[in-house]
């Protein structure tokens, strides 16, 4: 694929990464300094930056060295509070891509995979547990940030083949199925609202359908696995009941169609939907990464006319002005690098030129929100994401750590 470029993409890329080489000299000047071992906003993260820049210059291996340093200077957390975005899984994903990019790391990345399997096999065992006794999950269980899809991204990123990548994908094949056969709720139905906890503005708990938090991440870590091959019982069957599912909330409006950020009990109760249009076009919640899910699932399935409609519905959300007056900051996670990024990664898949052409406004509009809100730091809320992205795009190919794995857009 192949797009004009703004002259100030590939300099904007140099600039963010050189500001980010010296891992004392960011925690130094850092407003809220971050936590070493956060793929999100710590030193994991910041590390993948520098590791992808080292498949074009090996120089950059060292840099990337003296992050991954960084991340391990305090004790890093392997019980149940690690994600795939703190603690062991964090460090164990940036290890895999550093083992990939210099072939170095090999005794880390084994002590990582052990550690990682085994908080992942306790993981699910208090899953199942809980769906045996007929309980609803709370997202923290399932989701892609703090969850069981997590650490099955990063189990497919390590070793797609393995035993412990089938059982999270056996695990998400059950997390689709209604608790029992009179529930009219998805299996996924959290008992608590979008913050993990209860409360009253969610009476009955909620239905999320964001990449970052809700069962959009679940369907793209099984498209993913399904396009490389990996199909376990019960693969495609768990796709389509998804699929129903976002097709029962999909709604269409003057800018075209799109889908809600979550259902609350009462509208799930009543098919009435109170959110009346589109809201912040973000990776995390919102149609970019809702129609990134839902093509990636299309292209394993063979379902062409569902590619066809998230394609054109990602890119009419890139061709309202109203939306992308939504995205005041330079982000990831909600931001104009991530709204560049999952669009990059959509364009290369898709069948028609509309997202291809929408590239560079979007590069524009980032390089933009870096001039007015300039950013230091992290991956999905800093000017590390920032960097990969335009690293990504005036570089042309798809990454070679495969670091967008962890927000499973490929």
């Amino acid at each position: 694929m192949t797009n004009p470029m703004p002259l100030s993409a590939r300099a904007w890329a140099h600039a963010l990464a050189a500001a980010l080489t010296d891992p004392s000299a960011e925690l130094a000047t850092a407003t809220h300094p971050p936590v070493p071992q956060s793929l999100a906003t710590g030193a994991a993260g910041v590390a993948l930056l520098h590791l992808e820049r080292a498949y074009s210059d090996p120089v950059h291996a060292n840099t990337a060295h003296a992050w991954i340093t960084a991340a391990t200077a305090e004790p890093v957390t392997s019980n149940g509070n690690a994600t795939l975005f703190h603690g062991v899984p964090a460090l164990a994903f940036t290890v895999t891509a550093a083992a990939e990019a210099t072939s170095a790391y090999h005794h880390a990345h084994a002590q990582l995979e052990f550690a990682t399997a085994k908080l992942t096999r306790a993981r699910l065992d208090t899953a199942h547990a809980r769906i045996d006794r007929r309980e609803r999950p709370t997202l923290a269980e399932f989701d892609l940030i703090r969850g069981l899809t997590g650490l099955g991204a990063l189990h497919l990123y390590r070793d797609p083949h393995s035993e412990i990548t089938a059982a999270v994908l056996n695990y998400l094949v059950r997390l689709t199925l209604p608790l029992a056969d009179t529930d009219d709720l998805p299996g996924w139905w959290s008992e608590h609202g979008p913050r993990n906890e209860p409360s009253e503005q969610f009476p009955g708990g909620h239905g999320n359908l964001g990449l970052a938090h809700g069962i959009t991440g679940p369907l793209a870590l099984l498209a993913i696995a399904a396009r490389a091959g990996i199909l376990i019982d019960g693969h495609h069957d768990a796709i389509t009941r998804i699929f129903a599912w976002l097709d029962t909330w999909q709604r269409h409006h003057p800018a075209g169609t799109w889908w809600p950020r979550i259902i609350t009990l009462e509208e799930a109760r009543t098919g009435t939907l109170h959110q009346d249009g589109p809201q912040q076009p973000s990776w995390c919640y919102g149609t970019p990464g809702i129609a990134r899910a839902q093509q990636l699932a299309a292209l394993a399935t063979g379902d062409a006319a569902r590619q066809a409609l998230a394609e054109a519905a990602l890119a009419d959300c890139l061709a309202d002005p109203g939306q992308l007056a939504r995205i005041v900051d330079v982000s990831l996670c909600h931001g104009a690098a991530g709204l560049l990024h999952t669009t990059w990664r959509a364009a290369h898949d898709a069948t028609t030129p509309a997202l291809t052409n929408a590239i560079p406004r979007l590069a524009e509009l980032l390089i933009r929100r870096l001039a007015d809100t300039p950013e230091r730091g992290g991956l999905l809320e800093g000017s590390t994401g920032a960097a990969l992205a335009l690293h990504t795009l005036t570089n042309g190919n798809a990454p070679r750590s495969l670091w967008d794995r962890c927000l499973l857009l490929a």
